[in-house]
């Protein structure tokens, strides 16, 4: 199956209109969430990874301090973001954990 192109700007704007908790940081898309503790931290990253294998579109996760979680994505073999990005962020918004306890940034 050929890969998604880039988004133009226009495009990347309205998409970006669905998934507010999302920061564009150049050429990604990043969202970090706090988790109540590290065991949370970890199951949210296993959680994504699960969604990520399933799409075979992988984001950049990076686990600090002791309960947060980044999550940067990006086409790496296009250089820029796609639909995958979209998609997967809004897989990832999407996840049902309890926000009164995991939060959100």
């Amino acid at each position: 199956m050929p890969r998604p192109t880039l988004l133009g700007e226009q495009e990347l704007n309205d998409h970006l209109a669905d998934i507010p908790l999302w920061r564009l940081d150049g050429a990604t898309l990043v969202r970090e969430i706090p988790t109540s503790d590290f065991a949370a931290a970890i199951g949210l990253v296993n959680a994504v990874a699960v969604i990520a294998e399933r799409m075979d579109h992988h984001p950049d996760i990076l686990v600090f301090g002791w309960n947060k979680v980044r999550f940067t994505l990006s086409t790496h073999d296009q250089g820029g973001l796609t639909i995958l990005d979209i998609q997967l962020a809004k897989h990832i918004d999407g996840l049902k954990f309890d926000t009164l306890k995991y939060g959100s940034t």
